[in-house]
């Protein structure tokens, strides 16, 4: 690949200010300092609440509040001491928080069918969409950045995705309005060569093909705030030069038509700050990504459309696969760290929450696109990697419960934080639960009844149980678990759309196989969130690495470290229960069960090709692999072409290596003073001592520096470096890599 420019890594810088405004904190301190400091803490105002939303949403917690209300009232009269003992309180109180749980996700499902099985939602932000709308012409001030922060991904994934999106959009007539931005906070430089190899091919490829399509490429060398801070400093630099972002994630794939309809939509839509397409999930093949992947695409519309219903313009922002209004952005939603020095301090975690009700607190509406098509993400491929994805997700949003009474918030996202907390607290609450209940049932398995209670009683009362009111209970809680996902198979079935899951038997079938897997798996997910909501709270340290992108198998050994401590807490249970109970609680046996076989489960479902053998028989089945959608297709497709990523000794042995990472480095002027010399000494070190003797900084400061690696690469060429240079064979020895010609190098290193 020849080593003139096709494409500058950056454009010109087009600087705006992104300031943050302090935290104000919890109510009581903020009149603490108010005192000391004289001055209360600046906020914002939200817009008045209209009132058939309100309606909406007293309507919902009425539904919530009754349910749990009745659950419990049943509960009162199933227990033997009728709640008159603390034990039998306890146990009351998680019960009542746990019911309300379970009744939020059935009524919010509910809603959701209520609305998809009337068919047409005239507060649905895609309505803009209908008719010409749809293809309404972007106006050529209305330009877009859509940026992709990535940090030590699987490249193959990441390019594969991204030049499949930039040539679905450049099949548009609105390919123009559009940047592409890669933002990579890599800090392995094996892998940043990879990101900088791929890019200057997706760059080249996309000239050759005369697609209208800009891809840029920069490195960050001072990773600060993981993503969010990525984020805001591509805003600070190059933000006021488009009205409008769309964020990707690393596994993220977008047609051209969807991103065109975001910008629509935004520019129809002139009070929306934030707009979240709904991902559909697609692309592993391993049995658990294949089961996650039909739990999504069944029952997640149902869901989704559900709390669009209730929250119409104070949504959700997930982080990814949403445009956002650049403006507002900019000038509200930069976080500043939340004070104190706990664990559930620092740096915001799960930014997007955050972000969108700060965008909701100034002004501007955030939506959910939840019937909009296009939009696709990855699953975790194995369970492993689900679970350091909650650990993730956890601490996260423990930590935003901490904003829940920062002055201006929508009470809607107040909600949002205090549902994401709860979503994860639950799971300590079962366990505490089920431990709970099985204490007082061996406790009163061995009491002894009392038949007379009053002096001179004529006739025994008999103990009694009933029966009557543990089915009706028991009859109630697996109608609020089970009937969204009866009524999600149910509305597939009417509509006619089970052939796109390989027919009414087949999807009926997947769905029975899932909901086996998820009873067992759901002990298992119930200890490891109580691990990490006890992590979160006493400051265990949080390693933060990026989700494995392809399918990887959980070896057997690797599982049993991982799940050692709920089989030694299901043993521990079992014995427990056999010497102190009279008769063995056998509603327990999923719990229990689950916890044992977490082990096989685990390795077995990690698998592709098990998952290839169910997806060739038409088990959990979706739409997307039926018929695969184009922007799909092409992005298996250019993966599968990958070869094997070049690495950092690529980047100074192998010529066209070399001229690819030269490409991706933006122009400097040549280093002066101190800092030449210190370039000089590196490169003499890195010749004369060997790759191996480059320490993780020293080859990441090399793949910033332009004229650093062009030296140590003219000495690699001379013959004057250590062995391990020369034994390096090139990864790319073919005709058609040559070597840049000397006058390229030559005004290059000019320019530098």
């Amino acid at each position: 690949m020849s080593s003139e420019r096709a494409i500058d890594p950056m454009p010109p810088i087009h600087r705006s200010s992104m300031a943050a405004q302090a935290w104000a904190g919890h109510p009581l301190w903020r009149r603490v300092r108010q005192l000391l400091k004289g001055r209360a803490p600046h906020t914002w105002r939200a817009d008045p609440v209209e009132h058939p939303l309100m309606l909406r949403r007293a309507l919902l917690l009425a539904l919530v509040a009754l349910g749990a209300i009745i659950g419990t009232d049943y509960m009162v009269d199933i227990m033997p001491q009728h709640g008159d003992d603390w034990a039998e309180r306890g146990l009351l109180v998680l019960f009542a928080i746990l019911f309300a749980w379970v009744s939020a996700g059935f009524w919010t499902a509910a809603l959701g069918a209520w609305v998809m099985l009337r068919g047409s939602d005239r507060r649905a932000v895609t309505q803009v969409l209908r008719g010409e709308g749809a293809k309404a012409p972007i106006a050529a001030d209305a330009r877009t950045a859509i940026i992709m922060p990535i940090c030590n991904e699987d490249v193959p994934t990441v390019f594969a995705g991204l030049r499949a999106t930039c040539e679905s959009l450049a099949h548009t007539d609105s390919a123009e309005r559009f940047d592409f931005f890669v933002l990579s906070d890599t800090n392995d430089p094996d892998a940043r060569v990879a990101e900088q190899h791929a890019w200057a091919l997706l760059t080249e490829a996309l000239r050759e093909a005369g697609q209208a399509v800009r891809v840029y490429y920069r490195w960050r060398q001072h990773r600060t705030h993981r993503k969010a801070g990525n984020v805001a400093d591509f805003c600070r630099r190059f933000g006021a030069g488009y009205r409008y972002m769309i964020v990707l994630d690393a596994d993220s794939v977008m047609s051209g038509d969807c991103l065109a309809s975001l910008v629509r939509m935004m520019e129809a839509h002139p009070d929306a700050g934030i707009i979240q397409t709904a991902p559909r999930a697609a692309g592993h093949e391993t049995i658990h990504a294949r089961i996650l992947q039909f739990c999504s695409r069944v029952y997640g519309p149902l869901f989704t459309t559900g709390l669009h219903y209730w929250q119409l313009g104070e949504s959700h922002y997930w982080g990814h696969n949403a445009i956002l209004r650049m403006a507002p952005f900019i000038q509200h939603c930069l976080l500043p760290p939340l004070p104190g020095r706990g664990s559930l301090s620092g740096g915001v975690m799960s930014h997007d929450f955050v972000e969108a009700a700060l965008m909701r607190r100034a002004g501007w509406k955030v939506w959910i696109a939840y019937d909009l098509d296009g939009s696709y993400e990855q699953v975790p491929p194995n369970l492993l990697a689900e679970l350091g994805r909650d650990r993730r997700w956890a601490h996260g949003n423990l930590q935003n419960s901490r904003l829940m009474f920062e002055p201006g918030l929508h009470p809607v996202h107040r909600t949002v934080f205090l549902t994401g907390a709860l979503a994860y607290l639950s799971s300590p609450l079962w366990l505490a639960f089920l431990v709970l209940s099985t204490v007082l049932f061996a406790t009163h398995s061995h009491l002894v009844p009392t038949y007379f209670v009053k002096p001179y009683q004529m006739f025994p009362i008999w103990p009694t149980a009933n029966f009557k009111l543990m089915l009706t209970l028991f009859g109630l809680t697996a109608v609020l678990l089970l009937a969204p996902k009866v009524i999600s198979l149910f509305a597939i079935i009417v509509k006619g759309d089970a052939r796109r899951y390989g027919g009414a038997a087949r999807l009926l079938l997947s769905a029975l196989l899932e909901f086996v897997h998820s009873v067992l798996l759901a002990p298992v997910r119930m200890l490891f969130h109580t691990q990490f909501v006890l992590a979160a709270l006493t400051g265990v340290k949080l390693a933060w690495k990026s989700p494995p992108r392809h399918d990887a198998a959980t070896g057997v050994g690797e599982a049993l470290r991982r799940h050692a401590l709920g089989i030694m807490l299901a043993l521990t249970w079992i014995g427990a229960i056999l010497v102190s109970s009279a008769a063995f609680q056998w509603w327990l046996s999923p719990v229990l069960a689950g916890l044992l076989l977490a082990v096989p489960i685990s390795a077995w479902t990690s698998r592709a090709g098990p998952g290839r053998w169910l997806k060739a028989r038409g088990l959990f089945l979706i739409p997307e692999e039926r018929v695969q959608p184009m922007v799909l297709a092409e992005a298996d497709r250019y993966a599968a072409a990958f070869g094997t990523p070049p690495c950092f000794t690529d980047a100074v042995t192998d010529p066209a290596i070399h001229a690819d990472v030269l490409r991706s480095i933006p122009l400097r002027p040549p280093t002066r003073a101190a800092k030449a010399q210190a370039q000089v000494r590196l490169v003499a070190r890195a010749a004369s001592e060997g790759p191996r003797a480059l320490t993780q900084a020293d080859r990441l400061r090399l793949l910033a520096d332009a004229q650093a690696l062009r030296m140590l690469r003219e000495r690699v060429q001379a013959g004057e470096v250590h062995r391990d240079w020369s034994a390096h064979q090139p990864l790319t020895g073919s005709p058609s890599a040559v070597e840049p010609a000397s006058s390229t190098t030559e005004s290059v290193a000019s320019a530098h």
